[in-house]
């Protein structure tokens, strides 16, 4: 008898036992059943799916004719919205698996109303999408149409997942919100938290390295260029020496403030309305309204238009 090619009794064993470990560690007990989770797979076809159904002639099948258009919406989001009640269901019965009594009726019900609100709000994402175009049409000489910016631009694809996602986040399912969130960050660069709560006319140009923090606020018609961080300055600490979670520590933007590349704006300030943040600058205070900030002086200009001068900047490498 030929011996086989591979040792899989053994590896399979092997694995087995890293599970019990991993389980063990973390006091989860082999509960029977099906899957415990949602699932990454699941929820890219759902998303795929949501693309469509918010921009289909655009962002749908090839073949799609404008008098087909209602239908495959409807078929589209029928289909969508029957797999995310599942994953939304996992989740929940997932989150309460250590709670003594669990009604699992309640559980379903839950679910079943946020994925309802979830489909009734996505008129009103598809509105906050179509600013957010709109901003990036008109805030870049080098779009030549609207249609250019949908199909091609980064910061555009990293928001239809994130107006996406943050709805979820909102309805109380933050794993699938994170899984969502995701497949933006991998595609284009762009890490945006889901809790993140953004206003309409949102623009990223370029997009790569922007990373949005989890509590960050944004106002109407604000734009960020590439390798801008909205981050944490510091994380408030519990009695056991660990993080404490939710707490607000992200920046907050005013309308009409414009971020340019590689800045770093730290902890819960505010960035006051009109106000500018120059390339690479290190912010951890308060800018007020219509403030200008530069690397080259590290101090607060109130012109609009103002330029260091030559003194000033040799000042500031002193």
């Amino acid at each position: 008898m030929a011996q086989p090619l591979f040792d899989l009794e053994n590896v399979v064993g092997q694995l087995a036992a890293v599970r019990q470990e991993w389980r063990a560690a973390q006091q989860r007990s082999n509960e029977p059943g099906g899957r415990e989770l949602p699932s990454r797979d699941a929820l890219s076809d759902i998303l795929r799916g949501l693309k469509g159904v918010l921009f289909p002639m655009r962002l749908g099948p090839t073949d799609l004719r404008q008098e087909s258009e209602d239908f495959y919406v409807g078929h589209t989001l029928g289909a969508v919205l029957h797999a995310l009640h599942a994953q939304v269901r996992l989740e929940l019965h997932y989150t309460a698996r250590h709670q003594e009594a669990v009604d699992g009726a309640a559980l379903d019900a839950r679910a079943l109303t946020i994925t309802r609100d979830f489909a009734s709000a996505l008129p009103e994402i598809r509105r906050l999408l179509d600013s957010d175009v709109v901003a990036a049409f008109e805030g870049d000489p080098a779009a030549r149409s609207v249609d250019e910016v949908l199909l091609c631009y980064p910061g555009i694809l990293a928001m239809i997942y994130h107006r996406l996602a943050h709805r979820l986040y909102q309805s109380g399912v933050p794993l699938l919100a994170r899984i969502a969130a995701e497949p933006a960050h991998a595609e284009t660069g762009i890490d945006i938290h889901p809790g993140a709560t953004i206003g309409p006319g949102f623009f990223i140009d370029h997009g790569t390295g922007v990373v949005i923090g989890e509590t960050a606020v944004i106002g109407k018609r604000v734009r960020l260029y590439q390798a801008v961080t909205l981050g944490a300055k510091s994380f408030p600490i519990d009695a056991h020496g660990k993080p404490i979670k939710g707490q607000p520590r992200h920046p907050i933007l005013e309308d009409e403030v414009v971020i340019y590349a590689g800045a770093t704006v730290l902890g819960r300030i505010t960035v006051g309305r009109g106000a500018s943040i120059g390339g690479n600058v290190w912010l951890t205070h308060d800018v007020a309204p219509g403030t200008h900030i530069t690397q080259a002086t590290s101090r607060q200009d109130t012109k609009p238009d103002a330029a260091p001068t030559l003194a000033a900047a040799r000042a500031a490498l002193i």
